[in-house]
């Protein structure tokens, strides 16, 4: 029988020839890969272990079993490398040979940028250590495959069937194995099959389906190796018996019945120790995802935890899996895409909450047309139908990547990641741009595979565009949550992201080095106010919440106060006075005006619920509640911003929208004028129809939803995203020019 023996504790750890000690998981960027100015080390570090061979677990072969290794590894054993893995989130396993009655275990860890390991360009933080467990397995001579592609050595294939299930059941070895199927404890099904790698299939009457989280109802299965009547070697999976049909028109549809899939994509990482996380991480994780109401996670962008998915499994969570094929295709990279796309299936085919295979995330930032990024998609595509005939594959493609792109079409299955409403544009584009996707590919099946925006504690009673106010990521929530729910044909829908991360390259709303597109922030310590939008769209769970409770201070007379709710009535108090009762129409939003006058407090019940807040008039704004823009060109008291005139703090839509504001603008900007002119996509010569024709940028053709993204930039974060192009005197003059231009109504 095998035995298995977790080695985490004391190892000797170097870094720049100097050692200290230190228990895995373990990573060395969990301070300088959160502060901010993308120089977090990226190297090689060492780690080291002395092991005695009484030490070791008892058995006639011995293998180490790495969890997570970011992003390569060579690992020597007594002074031999026996092992060589690119791809920081895959477990891997090696053979230990020559023991000796002292050991040493020595892994050398490089996180360093290359041209051929995924991810080296992406908008997070790549941890560099040995961030997940270390074990070692001992196991007979005759035992179930360890150097597969660090797979379980099972593989269970549920099909429904009716009433029943049909199960077939493969394990990779070789000779005799008993297959035994466990229900509530007790063994319901038996069946042996024999010879290199042993197939069968058995059938469950009346199974007992794995429904989401209305029932995630999970089997076990226990395979055993036999020899002469006397088991060898044993391994054990769950899995869930359900069926699942993606349409172009219904959306999900789980065991025949619709089921729309909403939810939220999670990254791992947290404050000073990144992503070497310990499982109460993960079930504080997933309690919070599951509080919130979600049904399905894109788990972004590469393999999770097996604690993770298991979690999954136990919850009924809805699983997009996905390798960190990101932002920018290595041409030297197709083989490790191949590793990382193998590596994910066959260690995780087993989980009933995993639906599709990713195959890759805003690839095309370059451009869409590149025949390498093409084939190797295709090659990925392949891959994946070869390793599972059972589930589609789909990809995350930028919003500057046409519909009509060869690419978009590769995989069955196709989410978007779009940012209206943050990165330009306006948040009432999501449902228009879906419904001409829809209409374009009515056969398609689509979904948001990201929309977000940033929020940290900033706050103000007139939210706008970039501001990185909570009150602002309300807005945008709540306006992209009407969409979808008006389209039903959208497969899934997937918020990013579940929690504040780090991304070191960031300088961003006051705190460097994070990206704060949360619903809760990096700590998990805090829910922002759209965690609440979620829940009362999407929980049973009864409850009411008052936002914008650290927003005390208010200047104006009469403020709006936001209350969610999954109840379908509410009533607000102020000082004990009814403000109004309203009754749920459609969506679960409700606001009310109330009068600010000295300090007031606010009580709100819903049902058997309640929730209090404080608000408090003042005089003049608090700039504790305003975004401290360090490194700013200009400070927002510098704008002025006379009542019903032009400035830089409106939009390059507005400003345009007026003949005199496109005079000026244009003068100001001339790379403009093409853009705007709508000719961008008329071909201008023969040359020109053969390419495409049209203005490009980035590799990609400016199309009109380009277009209406650039004209939702306020002009003062375009000059902000623009650089040193422009001095602060050369902003400033242009907003003397737009003060005398009245605004369009």
């Amino acid at each position: 029988m095998r035995n298995i023996k977790i080695i985490n504790e004391h190892w000797e750890f170097i870094k720049d020839s100097k050692s200290t000690t230190v228990n895995l998981p373990h990573t060395w960027n969990g301070k300088d890969g959160q502060d901010g100015g993308n120089d977090y080390y990226r190297g090689t570090c060492i780690y080291k272990k002395n092991i005695l061979k009484s030490e070791l677990p008892k058995g006639e072969e011995l293998y180490i079993q790495l969890d997570g290794v970011n992003s390569s590894a060579k690992v020597f054993f007594n002074d031999k490398e026996i092992a060589v893995h690119h791809g920081g989130y895959a477990t891997f396993r090696a053979k230990l040979e020559n023991i000796l009655d002292e050991n040493e275990i020595k892994i050398e860890v490089d996180n360093s940028p290359n041209d051929f390991v995924y991810p080296q360009q992406a908008d997070f933080t790549f941890y560099g250590g040995i961030y997940r467990d270390v074990s070692i397995i001992a196991v007979p001579k005759s035992h179930f495959d360890l150097d597969y592609n660090g797979a379980p050595g099972i593989m269970v294939t549920p099909k429904v069937n009716g009433q029943n299930a049909d199960i077939e059941l493969q394990a990779f070895t070789d000779g005799e194995v008993l297959f035994e199927i466990i229900a509530d404890s007790k063994t319901i099904k038996t069946i042996s099959a024999n010879g290199k790698n042993p197939k069968t299939c058995v059938t469950i009457e009346n199974a007992h389906l794995w429904n989401g989280t209305i029932d995630p109802y999970l089997y076990t299965l226990k395979a055993s190796l036999l020899s002469d009547g006397e088991i060898l070697d044993e391994v054990s999976t769950r899995f869930g018996v359900r069926s699942f049909e993606i349409n172009s028109r219904k959306g999900f549809i789980l065991n025949g019945r619709e089921y729309p899939l909403r939810g939220v994509s999670r990254h791992q990482d947290r404050p000073d120790i990144g992503n070497a996380l310990l499982s109460e991480h993960h079930k504080e994780d997933i309690d919070l995802i599951c509080e919130m109401g979600a049904n399905t996670i894109r788990l972004a962008h590469y393999q999770h935890a097996q604690t993770f998915y298991n979690l999954c499994d136990e919850k009924g969570l809805i699983v997009w899996a996905e390798i960190p094929y990101i932002s920018k295709h290595m041409p030297n990279g197709l083989e490790n895409t191949k590793t990382q796309m193998t590596e994910l299936i066959c260690q995780n085919y087993n989980h009933p909450c995993i639906v599709t295979w990713g195959l890759s995330n805003e690839i095309t930032m370059g451009g869409a047309s590149d025949k390498n990024l093409i084939s190797n998609h295709k090659m990925l595509n392949d891959l994946a139908h070869t390793l599972d005939k059972t589930r589609p594959t789909t990809l995350a493609a930028i919003t500057m990547c046409s519909m009509d792109e060869e690419y978009v079409h590769i995989s069955d299955i196709l989410s978007y990641n779009h940012y209206f409403g943050w990165y330009g544009g306006n948040v009432s584009m999501y449902g228009p741009w879906f419904d001409n996707f829809h209409k374009k590919y009515p056969n398609k099946a689509i979904g948001i595979s990201e929309y977000g925006c940033e929020a940290l504690n900033w706050h103000t009673s007139e939210p706008v565009q970039g501001d990185y106010t909570e009150e602002y990521q309300t807005y945008y929530h709540e306006e992209v949550i009407k969409q979808i729910m008006d389209r039903p044909y959208l497969w899934a829908t997937h918020v990013w992201n579940m929690f504040d991360f780090a991304a070191d390259a960031r300088s961003e709303g006051g705190e460097n080095g994070m990206n704060h597109k949360g619903l809760v922030t990096f700590d998990r310590k805090y829910k922002k106010d759209s965690f609440y939008a979620y829940k009362a769209w999407l929980s049973d769970e009864p409850f009411v919440h008052i936002c914008s409770k650290r927003y005390v201070d208010r200047v104006e007379p009469v403020t709006k106060i936001t209350v969610y709710t999954n109840q379908n009535e509410v009533e607000l108090f102020a000082n004990g006075e009814s403000v109004g009762k309203q009754t749920k129409d459609k969506y679960p939003f409700f606001y009310f005006e109330v009068k600010n006058e000295d300090e007031t407090k606010l009580f709100a019940k819903a049902g058997n619920c309640e929730d209090t807040a404080v608000i408090k008039k003042v005089d003049t704004f608090n700039e504790e509640y305003r975004m401290a823009e360090e490194g700013a060109v200009i400070n927002w008291f510098e704008i002025d911003t006379p009542a019903g005139y032009l400035s830089i703090n409106d939009t390059l839509g507005d400003i345009l929208a007026t003949f005199r504001g496109k005079l000026v603008l244009l003068g100001t900007l001339p790379m403009l004028k093409k853009v705007l002119s709508g000719n961008e996509d008329k071909p201008k010569d023969k040359k020109d129809k053969k390419s495409g024709g049209g203005l490009s940028a980035a590799g990609f053709k400016i199309n009109k939803t380009m277009i209406e993204i650039a004209k939702g930039f306020a002009l003062k974060r375009a000059f902000s995203m623009l650089g040193a192009k422009f001095t602060k005197e050369q902003i400033l003059g242009l907003n003397k020019k737009l003060n005398k231009i009245r605004k369009k109504h």
